[in-house]
């Protein structure tokens, strides 16, 4: 499991190992109990679906599957390059995500 995990739902992400290394797409999910992500278009898996009164051929889904959240990186943006999430308490005392690279505030 990982220790923390710094990215949060809506956050734009780059793969940077596995199968999937140098797509980018944005964080769907976040599950924090298992260290995993949902990245919107990266590791998507066919689900087999049941016959339903609604649907009674079954079939096929297609949807993403979670990924480690160690093998992916917030892109910076200001630059648009992977860079590491940092945490800086402001003035009024609240902590708020910084982007390492450029020092940017993630958080509003």
């Amino acid at each position: 499991m990982a220790g923390r995990i710094r990215l949060k739902k809506g956050d734009t992400v780059r793969v940077i190992a596995g199968k999937h290394k140098g797509l980018e797409g944005e964080v769907i999910d976040v599950r924090r109990d298992t260290g995993r992500i949902v990245v919107e278009g990266v590791n998507v898996i066919k689900k087999a679906l049941r016959p339903t009164q609604e649907n009674p051929r079954g079939g096929f889904r297609e949807q993403e599957a979670p990924i480690d959240v160690s093998n992916v990186q917030l892109l910076d943006p200001q630059t648009g390059e992977p860079t590491r999430v940092g945490v800086q308490v402001g003035e009024d005392g609240v902590k708020r995500r910084v982007a390492r690279k450029s020092g940017v505030v993630l958080d509003g």
